[in-house]
C-alpha cells in the first residue's frame, strides 16, 4: 500500500475537548470522533459480512462511534453489489463477528439502516424486479452492479398499501441490528435514497397520504424513525439528513429550510441519540447557494449533533470551540488512516487513499493502510 501522506494539522500533540469521553444515549464514548458511513462492498454475494469486514472494523475501533456502511434492511433495498444486509440469519450471524470485533477493541458501533429505493438496478433487485420509488422518476444516477457501474432506471411506483411492508422491515431490522451485538442503529434518510426520496418535493409527486404536503412527505420517515425505536429504544436510534444536497439526482426540495425544521421539530417528540447532518454537497462543497444554516437545525435539535462533510482538524476544532456540533464524522480520511483518532490527537500526516480499491476486491486498499510506526513499537 501506497504509504504517501497529506499535511493535516501540525506536528505538534492536539490538546482539544474532540478527544474527551462524552455520552451519546446509552454509549459512553471515548471521544468525539465519529466514522462516518463508508460503502466499500466487500461483503459476501449473499450480502453477509466476511472476516475481513470485521478485521476493518477493528483496526478503526478507537472511534468514539463507529456508524457502519449502508446496510440493506431486505434484498429489494439494495441498490449496489457485494453490499451487507440485515435480513437474514447468516447476515446477523456475520455482523455479530463484526460487532465483537469493535467491542473487544473498547468501540461502540451503531448500524446504518438503508433502503435505496430508485438508486438500484433490476440486476440487483430479486426476480430482476424494477426498483421502487415513491414515484416512476428515472434518476441521472447509476448503480454499482457485479458488472461494474449501470445506469439507473426509471422505477416503480409503490403503492399505498406496500408502504407499511417497508415500515416493517426497517422495524425488523432495528431488531436484527440488536440481535447482532450493535449499540444502536442510525436510520438513513439521506443522500436521494427512499426515505428521501419520499420527503423531497421534487422526487415525491405522489397524491395519497403519503405526497403532496411536507407533513405527507414526512410521514414515511416519521413512521420509520417510531418503529425503530420502538425496538431499540430512544437512546439508541440516531438519524442522518442531508438537506441541500443534490447527489443521486435528488433535486432540492423546493423549501429545504421549511420541510427540514419540521421533521427536526417532529422528531424532537421522539427524543432520538443523535441528528447526522450532511452539511453541505455530499463529498462535495460546504458551501451552498441556498444559504441553508445547519446551525438552525442544531438548535432546534434536542439531542446530539453529528456534523459531517469536508471537516479535518482544524475545521473540527472550530466546530467545537464555538460549540456548532457534539460530535463530527469523518468519512474519506477514515478509508486510509484506521489509527485517525490517533494521528489527529498526535498532529501526524495521513496516509492517502487508493481510489481504485474504494468499491469492491479484498484486503488490497482495504486493510493494508499502514498505522502510525509508533503504534507497531
Amino acid at each position: 500500500m501506497d504509504a504517501s501522506v497529506a499535511q493535516n494539522g501540525s506536528s505538534q500533540a492536539v490538546h482539544t475537548d474532540l478527544f474527551d469521553p462524552i455520552e451519546l444515549g446509552a454509549c459512553h464514548l471515548a471521544n468525539r470522533i465519529v466514522m462516518a458511513p463508508l460503502t466499500r462492498s466487500r461483503a459476501n454475494a449473499d450480502g453477509t459480512p466476511t472476516a475481513l469486514m470485521a478485521e476493518y472494523y477493528a483496526q478503526r475501533a478507537s472511534a468514539g462511534l463507529i456508524i457502519t456502511e449502508g446496510t440493506n434492511i431486505s434484498a429489494q433495498a439494495r441498490g449496489y453489489a457485494f453490499t451487507p444486509g440485515i435480513y437474514s440469519a447468516s447476515q446477523v450471524d456475520g455482523w455479530k463477528r463484526v460487532t465483537d470485533a469493535i467491542h473487544a477493541k473498547g468501540g461502540h458501533a451503531f448500524m446504518q439502516l438503508w433502503h435505496v429505493g430508485r438508486i438500484s438496478h433490476p440486476s440487483l433487485q430479486p426476480g430482476g424486479a424494477l426498483p421502487v420509488a415513491p414515484s416512476p422518476i428515472c434518476p441521472k444516477a447509476t448503480a454499482f452492479t457485479a458488472g461494474g457501474f449501470q445506469p439507473c432506471v426509471t422505477p416503480r411506483a409503490l403503492e399505498t398499501a406496500e408502504i407499511p411492508a417497508i415500515v416493517e422491515d426497517y422495524r425488523r431490522a432495528a431488531g436484527n441490528a440488536l440481535a447482532a451485538g450493535f449499540d444502536g442503529v442510525e436510520i438513513h434518510a439521506a443522500n436521494g435514497y427512499l426515505i428521501e426520496q419520499f420527503l423531497r418535493d421534487s422526487t415525491n409527486q405522489r397524491t395519497d397520504s403519503y405526497g403532496g404536503t411536507r407533513e405527507k412527505r414526512a410521514r414515511f420517515l416519521l413512521e420509520i424513525a417510531d418503529a425503530v425505536a420502538s425496538v431499540c429504544g430512544l437512546e439508541r436510534v440516531g438519524i442522518r439528513l442531508s438537506p441541500v444536497s443534490p447527489v443521486n439526482d435528488a433535486n432540492l426540495d423546493s423549501d429545504p429550510a421549511g420541510t427540514y425544521s419540521y421533521v427536526v421539530d417532529r422528531l424532537n417528540i421522539l427524543k432520538l441519540a443523535y441528528l447526522h447532518v450532511i452539511e453541505g454537497v455530499t463529498q462535495g462543497p460546504r458551501e451552498t447557494p441556498t444559504g441553508f444554516e445547519f446551525q438552525l437545525l442544531r438548535r432546534k435539535f434536542n439531542g446530539c449533533y453529528i456534523a459531517n462533510n469536508g471537516y479535518d482538524l482544524n475545521l473540527a476544532q472550530e466546530a467545537r470551540r464555538h460549540n456548532l456540533a457534539d460530535l463530527i464524522a469523518f468519512g474519506r480520511p477514515y478509508i486510509a488512516n484506521p489509527d485517525l483518532v490517533e494521528r489527529l490527537r498526535e498532529g501526524a500526516q495521513l496516509n492517502l487513499p487508493d481510489r481504485a480499491t474504494f468499491f469492491g476486491g479484498g484486503a488490497h486498499g482495504y486493510t493494508d493502510y499502514p498505522f502510525l510506526a509508533s503504534r507497531k513499537e
